[in-house]
């Protein structure tokens, strides 16, 4: 079940174009390698969860030398991993040095068993991350109302910390006409609360505390 919030977004591309409303993931939990690693265990495999910690690890220490020999692997459903450079310019051809390469990247490209999930996703409509923080702040505080569009805009500008929960999901729209920014890429810790509060009952952009 992937759970989402619908904000409100300008396009950075078309700045003159009035925003429009899209949605944004919410990142529920964090799952480290030992968590996953259990979780895989736990489906019948007939590994351990050392047994397939150990399995990742050295997969990706493989990964690393043979891009490093200058090699593509394919890892068929999964997808293909190879390497990008980061280059300063010379003057020519003759002045361009190993100095000049500044960094190597590892590229990663879908495959086919991850490819675009919409069709195997299940959603749920729930209040963002940042609205349910301000209204429990706000109920600490004894406070009648709460501005959720401010609490929205205030996460978006500021929270970069990926082990908080913010609300953002950190997927932002893509598309023609989507935009491309605006959004943490947080993969935040805690699920919070089940999204009780309906963005339909926001009146002015604020919603009473009962």
């Amino acid at each position: 079940m992937i759970e989402y919030s619908v904000y409100m977004m300008g396009n950075p591309i078309k700045p003159s174009e009035a925003p429009k409303a899209y949605a944004k993931n919410q990142v529920r939990e964090i799952w480290d390698l030992n968590k996953f690693c259990k979780h895989i265990a736990s489906h019948n495999s007939g590994y351990s969860r050392g047994m397939v910690k150990a399995i990742l690890s050295d997969m990706c220490d493989c990964l690393v030398e043979q891009l490093l020999n200058g090699n593509k692997i394919k890892l068929g459903e999964f997808g293909v991993f190879s390497i990008s450079m980061n280059c300063e310019g010379a003057e020519s051809l003759e002045k361009f040095t190993e100095e000049n390469i500044k960094a190597v990247n590892i590229k990663f490209n879908p495959g086919v068993d991850f490819e675009n999930l919409v069709g195997q996703a299940e959603f749920k409509l729930v209040a963002s991350r940042a609205g349910q923080a301000a209204l429990l702040k706000a109920e600490k505080a004894n406070e009648t109302t709460v501005d959720l569009e401010a609490a929205k805009k205030k996460a978006n500008s500021t929270d970069k910390d990926d082990n908080k929960p913010s609300g953002d999901g950190g997927d932002t729209p893509t598309g023609g006409n989507t935009p491309t920014g605006g959004g943490s890429s947080s993969t935040n810790s805690g699920s919070g609360n089940s999204g009780d509060t309906d963005p339909g009952d926001l009146d002015n952009n604020q919603t009473s505390i009962e």
